[in-house]
């Protein structure tokens, strides 16, 4: 074989890697990958509780288990990305443990991804939430004075729920009766989400749950959230859009 074929080889495996989008949603041309987690420790992140600040968790709130990252959310915080980004197609999957903590105990599991965060660490900084809650995963929210446009209304706080949901009901296990979105629970669900510009579109599961426009702001930071409920993250890749 070939020197060139032999080099050839890792460069397609890497290709191979970063599977096509889930969803029949089209993607704007990407570039570099970038790999978030790193399958081993924290690296490229920062961890922050309400009651104990930056990077101080005795109690290991967030941890890595055999490639995996597993929050207990048995405090409210976040770990954040050291780097801020802007104009990418990120891809990460979850899936629920079973704990849940006060002050929403037996309540509907709760967390989130935070995009264009920006400005102090807070429980809830300002940003645009890809909101993962038991019944209601997909629904945007508007945090700490962010804005968007999300069908025809300005909004800078508050929910806009996903595409097509049904009634909500606030307890553990719930799951919309309409247009359940994600797999039963203890699966692996997949999210993805492409910030363009000033545009953010929501997938879950291969499916689109919600879509904005006229974000401000339109770049920062990323957020993964514990929130009073265990829930599992693996993958956290993005791939910058070529601009």
């Amino acid at each position: 074989m070939s020197l060139m074929r032999l080099l050839a080889i890792p460069a397609a495996f890497a290709c191979m890697s970063f599977p096509a989008p889930a969803s029949g949603v089209p993607v704007p041309p990407t570039g570099k990958r970038i790999r978030l987690f790193n399958g081993k420790n924290f690296d490229g992140f920062d961890k922050f509780l309400r009651t104990k600040g930056v990077n101080n968790d005795p109690d290991n709130v967030f941890r890595v288990e055999n490639g995996v990252i597993h929050v207990s959310g048995s405090e409210y915080g976040y770990i954040i990305t050291k780097e801020e980004y802007e104009n990418y197609y990120l891809r990460t999957e979850f899936k629920w443990g079973e704990a849940t903590y006060e002050p929403r105990a037996g309540k509907a599991r709760d967390s989130g991804i935070l995009l264009h965060v920006t400005g102090p660490n807070l429980v809830w900084p300002k940003s645009i939430e890809f909101q993962m809650i038991e019944g209601g995963t997909g629904d945007m929210l508007m945090v700490g004075g962010a804005a968007m446009t999300v069908k025809g209304e300005r909004k800078n706080s508050g929910r806009s729920n996903r595409f097509n949901k049904g009634p909500w009901q606030d307890v553990a296990g719930y799951r919309d009766p309409v247009n359940e979105l994600e797999k039963p629970h203890g699966q692996w669900n997949l999210l993805e989400l492409i910030a363009d510009g000033d545009t953010v579109k929501y997938i879950v599961n291969g499916r689109l749950a919600n879509e904005g426009s006229g974000s401000t702001p339109a770049k920062g930071k990323l957020v993964f959230q514990s929130e009073g409920a265990e829930v599992y993250f693996r993958g956290m890749e993005l791939r910058l859009l070529k601009k």
